[in-house]
């Protein structure tokens, strides 16, 4: 919920246009924001539309955003997905995701804890394989942070606008790794206050981040 909230939080200073979430899966934006078009690739009852990110069934600059949430270290290409975003973008728009954070702590948790690869030293393709089975929890690391100046060189009109990290413990404690809850329900807000301090005493405790990147 809170994650969906920054999503819609940007809404609402975006330029006019649709708003798209890629890779919905099991999510449930929809039930907070109706406006919203949900999408995987796989066809699911309950998302709007079936497509690949590297080829999106929309006109170009006709869309305001772009939503991925733990979407985009499974998304095959980058290059070409960033080339289709640019492409249906509107001046303006924005690639707003969370994804897995390259940071001390993230990297101990995604390579002892997690099931898909963590390789840092990854380039910006994943292996062939079905929709959903390829993933590098690294791969937003590598194309925003690690290759920032090629991905600045190979896409002059997407800027990054910010990059923050954030998250140290609840999605683990709340069984986001292992599907086995910790958290008593009233330990929520003493967790959210506990993560909010971890991260700001040092990035390097995080196991997430939020990148904003804009259409220019």
């Amino acid at each position: 919920m809170e994650w969906y909230a920054v999503f819609l939080s940007e809404m609402n200073i975006l330029p006019a246009g649709k708003c798209v979430e890629i890779g919905s899966g099991g999510g449930f934006i929809k039930d907070i924001e109706s406006g919203i078009i949900t999408s995987d690739i796989l066809s699911l009852p309950h998302t709007d539309l079936t497509f690949s990110a590297l080829a999106m069934p929309f006109n170009d600059s006709e869309l305001s955003a772009l939503f991925l949430l733990d979407t985009f270290h499974h998304i095959p290409d980058s290059s070409l997905f960033l080339k289709e975003a640019s492409r249906v973008l509107i001046k303006g728009g924005k690639i707003i995701m969370i994804e897995p954070a390259n940071t001390c702590w993230g990297r101990f948790i995604y390579k002892n804890l997690h099931h898909e690869p963590f390789n840092e030293k990854g380039d910006w393709q994943l292996p062939e394989s079905g929709p959903m089975s390829g993933a590098n929890g690294a791969l937003p690391w590598i194309v925003f942070v690690r290759d920032q100046a090629m991905f600045q060189k190979e896409f002059p009109n997407l800027d990054i606008e910010s990059i923050s990290y954030h998250t140290p413990l609840r999605y683990l404690l709340s069984g986001g790794v292992s599907c086995k809850t910790f958290l008593p329900g009233w330990s929520f807000s003493l967790f959210t206050f506990t993560d909010r301090v971890l991260s700001r005493l040092s990035k390097q405790l995080s196991m997430f981040m939020t990148i904003r990147i804009i259409k220019k």
